[in-house]
């Protein structure tokens, strides 16, 4: 059997931490201006970006990936699908819409003036996703992604006085222009797209529904963590810090946390 050289160098660059979620996530810095180039993932049913849904703020988990999504048993969704069969119950519902997963988008990207950092991944929520969608439905715009014909995208990241949480926009560029100048390099890019299922992985269904029983128990995300381990497969020791559940006013702070905590392990 041929040696497959591609296989190869995602394993050297997995074992060199080239792919580790530090050096792959991107995301606009808060009163700055970027200008990004987004390619499509091949092979997604026609779709350029990819989504994911989290289960988020059970506990002091930021996110937990939904296995329904993939077809999977998920004791969280079934809990949920309980909470909404009891129509007498005002509580019951209360509590499903707590547990509803919230989606997350995920585009690759090339940041302009960071070239070398290659292709990374940008997360993103319903707001951002529909502009986009919208531009690239736009007959004036087209396929923004396209590695010869489409277009950068500017990304501003903003906090109006008096507001909370921060806004990000997206503008087109109004001229079309080519992924790279150089033809093996844009080629290079377009093969080396991240592995979204290498980032982010399902918990067993026996661990989501000991995370969930806990929390809805009352109990401490430490006797959790002594449950079902970390993701990692190992204990988590107990600290001052996983003894404070978090809790979240924006999803966007929640996908922070959660890339940050995937940053440390």
């Amino acid at each position: 059997m041929a040696i497959d050289l591609e296989a190869i160098r995602r394993k050297l660059n997995q074992l060199s931490g080239n792919n580790s979620r530090r050096n792959t996530m991107w995301r606009p810095t808060e009163g700055e201006e970027a200008t990004v180039r987004l390619l499509s993932f091949p092979d997604n049913d026609g779709q350029p970006f990819k989504e994911r849904w989290f289960y988020y703020n059970i506990g002091n988990n930021p996110g937990l990936l939904t296995p329904h999504q993939f077809g999977q048993p998920d004791p969280i969704q079934n809990l949920i699908n309980e909470l909404r069969a009891d129509t007498e119950n005002k509580s019951s519902y209360e509590l499903a819409k707590k547990l509803y997963p919230k989606m997350r988008v995920y585009a690759p990207v090339i940041v302009r003036g960071e070239e070398d950092k290659g292709v990374r991944l940008w997360a993103f929520g319903k707001m951002v996703y529909q502009s986009l969608l919208n531009i690239m439905l736009d007959e004036d715009y087209g396929d923004i992604t396209d590695p010869t014909e489409g277009r950068d995208i500017k990304v501003v990241c903003t906090k109006a006085p008096g507001r909370q949480w921060a806004t990000t926009e997206v503008r087109p560029r109004g001229k079309q222009s080519k992924l790279s100048t150089n033809n093996k390099q844009a080629k290079q890019w377009s093969s080396e797209m991240p592995n979204l299922d290498e980032l982010y992985s399902c918990k067993s269904f026996d661990e989501l529904e000991n995370i969930v029983n806990t929390w809805l128990n009352g109990g401490t995300d430490d006797e959790m963590n002594e449950d079902v381990g970390t993701q990692r497969g190992k204990t988590q020791p107990a600290t001052s810090e996983t003894k404070t559940k978090k809790s979240y006013g924006n999803i966007d702070d929640a996908f922070a946390d959660l890339a940050a905590e995937f940053e440390e392990m």
